[in-house]
């Protein structure tokens, strides 16, 4: 089965969670009997190119079909991942799709199927004008093995000596293997200082990052020596699989670290010395699939900043410009976040705000206005202190109980001035089901804007720590595409702004005891498509 990476121009690098689609089909009592074959395509990001990606089996004499080969694809909650399926009446052994009958089509994105009640997504199919097409039903469901994490502990006998006035400072560094033959780091364990004996911490790791749901891909292991300027000395290697790793503790997972250099060059060279496993357990964790399946909805806000040092809007200089050839940097950064996130919001019924405009009659300075011109129910006061505002929100609506979370994308173009007021609102709105997303446009630097984004150092607040690290901040300048191309420059945005979002969540849930609920029922087929 192709995976859905092969048509990523982005080079993720973190393994995706496994969906599997199942598809039927359901036509009203018209439609004579017929052999009936879905085709799957994705399209491509950036090019926009639609590409096949599977078939289902052929079902004969049906108009109802259920069918039973299913598409498993990379689900990446970061990207608008855009699916085609077609319909077609077979009528002969060909393989060439063209030689069948068309039937209809319909398209949507793997999001909205997730997205979608109970993970259901029931389509009117289209494509042939002025005939009904019948329905089509997608089912979603998140392959067992991703919600599996593993934690080991491993310890090491007679490494090498690399240090000349100590021994060795070991680390590990594991590494799964690609299906190119290239391998991507997926752990580094703490080094142990002053030893060839070492004996590091457990760690937890999902089984999916380890091999990709492939038990018995390789994963290399490299031993290091840790030294001070980074240029750590390499001491040996060695591979092993999941499926050897989950036998626990036994004579088989002591493995021989060997160095090739040394080996080739030593007759008498046995081994760089061993490594031990010393515990290994399986455990099954709730992912963000179970939670938007058992109807977690995320509910999208935007705060869009129109200072004066945007330019005046009817101006070309103007970062708020609407060109009639190509969008601003505002309406990218907004259309690549909200695209991908309204597949997970039912209503799709999104606040917008404004700040830091002059709002006739009187020109007074706003900072929050809606930008519909629905004032009757604001709910934020500009940026600096639209956290505030969440967080007062969030505690008189009582929203904590795991059915909704909430993301705020702000974009502005210049920096905070009230970080201290903004410091403390993030330490309060951490402790809620909330994400804050900060883009920011045009040429000021934003060196200040970073100690909002706890990724090295958790955002503090009068000395109390940020519990969760809610904040992502990025120059929209990094990500625009070179030749001009909007789309990947948008995929490019939304692929690291969105990125930590399902692991906040599970974050917050997790940090509240919050279990998903089962998953939702949808509503059954009408009866004009039931029929045999």
């Amino acid at each position: 089965m192709a995976s859905i990476g092969e048509f990523d121009p982005l080079n993720t690098r973190v393994p995706a969670t496994k969906i599997e689609v199942t598809v039927s089909c359901r036509y009203a009592v018209f439609l004579p009997l017929s052999t009936l074959l879905v085709v799957l395509y994705l399209q491509a990001v950036g090019t926009k190119e639609w590409r096949e990606f599977g078939r289902t089996e052929v079902i004969d004499n049906t108009r109802n079909p259920d069918f039973v080969r299913k598409f498993v694809l990379d689900f990446f909650f970061e990207e608008k991942q855009n699916l085609r399926f077609d319909v077609y009446n077979v009528d002969s052994r060909s393989c060439n799709i063209s030689k069948h009958d068309f039937l209809g089509q319909t398209f949507c994105t793997l999001g909205e199927i997730i997205g979608s009640t109970g993970g259901r997504l029931e389509r009117t199919l289209s494509g042939i004008p002025g005939k009904k097409c019948g329905v089509i039903i997608l089912t979603a469901e998140e392959l067992s093995n991703c919600r599996d994490i593993a934690t080991m502990q491993l310890c090491a006998n007679k490494l090498d000596k690399k240090d000349f006035f100590g021994k060795s400072d070991p680390f590990l560094v594991f590494y799964r293997s690609n299906e190119d033959g290239t391998f991507t780091i997926c752990h580094k364990t703490e080094v142990i200082k002053n030893t060839l004996n070492p004996v590091w911490q457990p760690f937890t790791i999902p089984v999916r990052a380890l091999c990709n749901g492939d038990y018995d891909r390789t994963v290399k292991v490299d031993v290091y020596d840790w030294d001070r300027d980074g240029r750590h000395d390499f001491i040996g290697e060695f591979t092993t699989s999941y499926r050897e790793l989950s036998r626990g503790q036994n004579q088989f997972n002591v493995y021989e670290v060997l160095n090739p250099k040394k080996k080739g060059k030593k007759k008498k060279y046995i081994n760089s010395g061993t490594v031990t496993l010393l515990s290994f357990k399986v455990e099954s964790e709730y992912t963000f699939v179970d939670f938007i399946r058992g109807g977690t909805q995320l509910n999208f806000t935007v705060a869009i900043d129109f200072t004066a040092s945007n330019g005046n809007p009817s101006q070309p200089t103007s970062l708020h410009y609407m060109s009639p050839y190509q969008m601003n940097a505002y309406a990218m950064a907004l259309k690549a976040v909200g695209e991908i996130i309204q597949d997970y919001d039912s209503d799709k019924l999104f606040p917008a705000y404004g700040f830091g405009a002059k709002l006739p009659p009187d020109g007074k300075i706003s900072h929050a206005f809606p930008l519909n011109g629905d004032g009757d129910h604001p709910n934020c006061v500009g940026i600096e202190g639209v956290l505030e505002a969440y967080f007062q929100i969030c505690v008189e609506e009582n929203i904590t109980d795991g059915s909704q979370y909430f993301v705020l994308l702000m974009i502005t173009d210049g920096v905070i001035s009230d970080m201290v007021q903004t410091k403390e609102a993030v330490v309060n709105a951490a402790a809620l089901p909330l994400s804050i997303i900060i883009v920011g446009v045009g040429p000021a630097e934003f060196d200040a804007m970073e100690e909002l984004d706890g990724d090295e150092v958790r955002v503090s607040s009068r000395g109390r720590l940020a519990e969760r690290d809610i904040v992502q901040f990025v120059p929209f300048r990094d990500y625009v595409d070179r030749s001009g191309n909007q789309v990947l420059s948008m995929a490019r945005l939304a692929k690291d702004v969105l990125a930590e979002i399902p692991d906040q969540l599970l974050s917050f849930m997790k940090s509240r005891g919050i279990e998903p609920r089962p998953a939702l029922s949808s509503s059954p087929l009408p009866e004009l498509h039931r029929h045999i």
